[in-house]
């Protein structure tokens, strides 16, 4: 389980970082806070930050379930492609968001296996 909860913790540090870019890129283009329109790269950063957000609702319990009933490792191995995917994304909407497609399909690919998986293990488990 520490080899999950590094995969977590590495996808919280993620979630944070791409805050900071928000903050920075607010600072940057002059954004006032509370509002989160003006300037498009800052509405880009301020995407990246609130899609990874409704990612990780889906992420981290789908990893946790994949690690549990079908194994840690492999969990592991998919939450690694998530995060890169996940700076991929990033990256490629902030440059050009028609160019996001990418880097999506990298992390949200991995949630819908763990989320199947586990899914499938957790009942196996359970039935059995």
């Amino acid at each position: 389980m520490e080899l999950l909860t590094i995969i977590t913790l590495l996808a919280l540090a993620q979630y944070l970082f791409f805050g900071a870019k928000v903050g920075m890129a607010r600072e940057k283009y002059n954004i006032k806070a509370p509002a989160t329109a003006g300037d498009e790269t800052f509405e880009r950063h301020y995407r990246v930050h609130y899609n990874t957000m409704e990612q990780l609702i889906g992420f981290i319990p789908a990893l946790w379930a994949f690690g549990i009933f079908v194994g840690e490792i492999y969990a592991v191995g998919l939450g690694v492609v998530y995060l890169i995917g996940r700076f991929l994304y990033a990256n490629a909407y902030v440059a050009d968001p028609s160019k996001r497609v990418a880097g999506a399909m990298m992390s949200g690919i991995p949630t819908m296996i763990m989320t199947i998986g586990g899914i499938i293990g957790a009942g196996l488990a359970y039935f059995t």
